[in-house]
């Protein structure tokens, strides 16, 4: 199992566009094969970091549901969204493996 965190940075002055855009994610990232831990808008200190944090199997899986995400209606008004009001000044996804020992084997 791997986890993605997307990192983003919100234009100043757009964290309610953001917080939009984070609530069609956390429909459209479940129903096309990812468990979405939670999206993160900022509140305190940092004023243009959010945060987008989801499971997937595998990066070949990744790569299926990045191909359903690319054909689903609210991912592409997410899409749309962020490009219209110019809400994301950088994304940055990071995949890591989780290693403690409540992790499962393998």
């Amino acid at each position: 199992m791997l986890t993605c965190i997307i990192q983003y940075q919100i234009a100043h002055h757009k964290r309610p566009q953001f917080e939009t855009y984070a609530r069609m994610w956390g429909e459209a990232i479940p129903r096309n094969g990812a468990t979405l831990r939670g999206y993160f808008a900022p509140h305190e200190g940092s004023a243009t970091l959010g945060y987008g944090i989801y499971d997937i199997p595998s990066l070949a899986e990744y790569e299926a549901y990045r191909a359903r995400l690319a054909r689903d209606p609210l991912a592409r008004q997410a899409f749309d969204l962020a490009r219209d009001e110019q809400l994301l000044l950088r994304e940055e996804r990071t995949f890591l493996r989780r290693v403690d020992r409540c992790a499962e084997p393998g």
